[in-house]
């Protein structure tokens, strides 16, 4: 037994020693003078916590591999690079696997377990390349003309298959060289095709890949990664579909297979649901799959059915709690489906019968599950775990014993200042509505003491506050709010995920109704807790949570500063100009052409009159989603009206920033502009 347990480490040791000679061998930098640290969490301390993704256990169940996410902003730079990092499953051995410049993502284990496959613009283009899994140089697997998408292994190693949109032709790069490419609105539009591409050279020592999917359709859906699986005998691709690639077109998802030899597309489920996620069972005679409501509707109410592989009548699974299921895959003998999903401020890893039971809870722990990724004996499952007080990490578990193992140590150095305390708080709405949110206490918090309080309000409007660590860098960044001296107040009023359908079905036709009451109502909680200082109140928020702020400075002088962040000011000039024009239609119930009267009267700039409120507004150029338009409007009328108003904007940032020098100042001007307007100093 001991030779047997020798004979699989010696390959991981030595794999291990070769990274740590690696290590050894590089020239070492002269010590440098100690620099002064800061005495608690602030916005640039926050940028030291690193994301981890992507956990994938080895199909022998022995080894993991994740990635470790870090931001870059020595001189010119400013970006994420992502690595990749190996570990054991029993986390005594963690290591970083890949390096360089270049970004490595979406590590995915070979079937046999030699190989592992990834993402990287090691090139001009993002290409997939293959790794040994004992070390080594990385080899490019293709070669493109437009970036590869999301991949997956054949069953028998000899195949990758993967999506990728439609590049330039000829004519088109010519026209753009010499400056002739004007463009027709959804017109020409690059469809996402599925390909396949081989392991094995051929005899000119090349991979050429293949495609197959062809015609007026684009392979994805807007709202999911899960697009694709391969059928067990590998036969068979089985996908999800799209009209176009445009964000907009998620509602008409359907699901369809292709013969990976000749390329032959047939539907297989297609209703008037938008159907998503498919997943081959293991004998290959089932797909799961996740299905909206009839009609799809943007609160997103959906449900786990099952169809047979060659096609019939779906059947539906019972349903979760919050009817938001995320499918993880299918259980080894084939009578569950596992997935994960928001239960209030935590989430839960379900197993789900196919038989049509009731769903059974793997995990009752206090903390907050990433995506749960299966090894293909679907035996083991990878995720990454954090609760507000412990940094995210990666683990593994097995799936008939939920005892989750931690595999890295991506955090273990971070500094360590003190938090705030984080819990749950609950109160009841004006018209009796049960509503729950997150409260942090400022650092050294004393009973008795008066604190300002600034809330902040989350996305969606279905995005919902969850117990994560709350020095993950933010654009609202609760730890160095806490460390400054503030209450923080996270709530999730109606319209969020996490509580039910109903629930999250509250605020349509009523944006800044009963919402708008939910979050007034968990500021007075806080005050009558005896915490929050009433004099000294802040609002904040990003995307519907910048909605909610701009509304609230049209319904009300109790807050001394807010700060508005790609925020929806106007529902009409937002429908018109925005990616997602059926959004607000969906919510309000009408076009804004059959129903005026709605959008103005739950618009900001239709009440905008007499706000008073100092208001600073953060928005990206390249913001699609909520043009910058919207932050302009509100901008020019508070200070047309002479309000104490400043507005920044952000080059080069779609629905958010992804460069971290400009996440970081996001983040900094917010904590600045609270300082400046509130002070911070606790009163008795």
């Amino acid at each position: 037994m001991k030779k047997i347990l020798w004979m699989r480490i010696v390959p991981f040791l030595c794999v291990f020693l070769a990274v740590q000679a690696r290590l050894v061998a590089l020239p070492q930098e002269p010590p440098k003078e100690a620099k002064a640290q800061p005495a608690g969490w602030t916005p640039a301390e926050m940028m030291k916590v690193k994301s981890v993704g992507d956990v994938r256990v080895s199909p022998d169940g022995r080894r993991v591999v994740f990635t470790v996410t870090q931001p870059v902003m020595a001189g010119e730079k400013s970006e994420m690079l992502t690595h990749i990092h190996m570990a054991n499953a029993y986390g005594s051995i963690s290591f970083q696997f890949t390096y360089g410049e270049k970004s490595c993502n979406n590590p995915q284990w070979s079937p046999d377990g030699h190989w592992i496959a990834f993402a990287s613009r090691r090139t001009e283009k993002n290409n997939l390349w293959l790794i040994r899994a004992d070390g080594g140089e990385a080899e490019q697997l293709t070669d493109l003309k437009s970036d590869a998408g999301g991949f997956h292994w054949s069953p028998d190693g000899q195949w990758v298959a993967f999506v990728m949109p439609d590049p330039p032709t000829e004519a088109e790069e010519k026209a753009k060289k010499e400056k002739n490419d004007a463009k027709v609105v959804d017109e020409n539009l690059k469809m996402n095709r599925l390909w396949v591409v081989p392991i094995e050279k051929d005899a000119e020592g090349k991979r050429a890949p293949r495609q197959l999917t062809k015609g007026d359709f684009s392979v994805g859906g807007s709202f999911n990664d899960q697009d694709f699986d391969w059928s067990p005998d590998g036969k068979t691709i089985v996908f999800t579909r799209t009209p176009t690639p445009r964000v907009n077109d998620w509602p008409l998802a359907s699901i369809s297979t292709v013969d990976v030899a000749t390329g032959e597309v047939k539907p297989l489920a297609r209703t008037g649901a938008a159907e998503t996620s498919p997943l081959y069972s293991p004998d290959g005679r089932w797909i799961a799959y996740v299905a909206t409501d009839i009609p799809p509707t943007w609160g997103f109410s959906s449900t786990i059915f099952v169809v047979l592989a060659t096609g019939g009548k779906p059947r539906e699974l019972a349903e979760t709690f919050d009817r938001q299921p995320t499918l993880a895959g299918w259980s080894a003998d084939g009578k569950s489906v596992y997935c994960s999903e928001v239960r209030g401020t935590v989430t839960r890893l379900s197993a789900l019968p196919v038989d049509g039971g009731a769903p059974v809870d793997l995990d009752a722990g206090d903390r907050v599950l990433g995506t749960v990724n299966l090894n293909s004996s679907r035996m083991m499952a990878g995720f990454t775990a954090q609760t507000a007080e412990h940094a995210p990490e990666a683990y593994v578990t097995r799936l008939d014993r939920f005892a989750p193992v931690q595999v890295s140590r991506a955090n273990v150095d971070l500094p360590h200042h003190p938090l705030g305390h984080t819990e749950v708080v609950r109160w009841k709405s004006s018209d009796g509505t049960e509503v729950e949110g997150l409260l942090t206490y400022p650092v050294g918090y004393e009973k008795g003491k008066h604190y300002p309080l600034v809330m902040v309000i989350h996305g969606g409007p279905t995005g919902v506050f969850v117990q994560s660590f709350i020095a993950n860098r933010s654009l609202y960044p609760t730890a160095a709010f806490a460390a400054q001296g503030y209450a923080v107040l996270r709530a999730n009023p109606r319209g969020s995920s996490g509580y039910g359908k109903k629930f999250r079905y509250a605020n349509y036709k009523d944006w800044g109704g009963g919402d708008y009451q939910d979050l007034m109502a968990g500021v007075d909680k806080v005050i009558a807790m005896g915490v929050a200082d009433p004099e000294r109140l802040g609002v904040m928020g990003w995307s519907y949570g910048g909605y909610m702020t701009s509304w609230i400075i049209t319904q009300t002088k109790r807050f001394k500063a807010a700060s508005v962040g790609a925020g929806v000011t106007n529902l009409v000039s937002f429908t018109g100009t925005a990616d997602i024009p059926g959004f607000i239609p969906d919510y309000m119930g009408a076009e804004f052409w059959d129903n005026l009267e709605i959008y103005r009267a739950h618009s900001a700039m239709y009440n905008i009159k007499g706000a008073s409120t100092p208001t600073l507004i953060q928005h990206g150029e390249a913001d699609e989603r909520v043009p910058i338009s919207q932050g302009y409007e509100l901008y020019n009328a508070l200070k047309r009206q002479g309000v104490t108003v400043k507005m920044v904007t952000y080059p080069r940032t779609p629905h958010g920033p992804r460069e971290p020098k400009l996440v970081l100042d996001v983040g900094q001007r917010n904590v600045e502009w609270f300082a400046k307007q509130l002070g911070a100093s606790a009163t008795h």
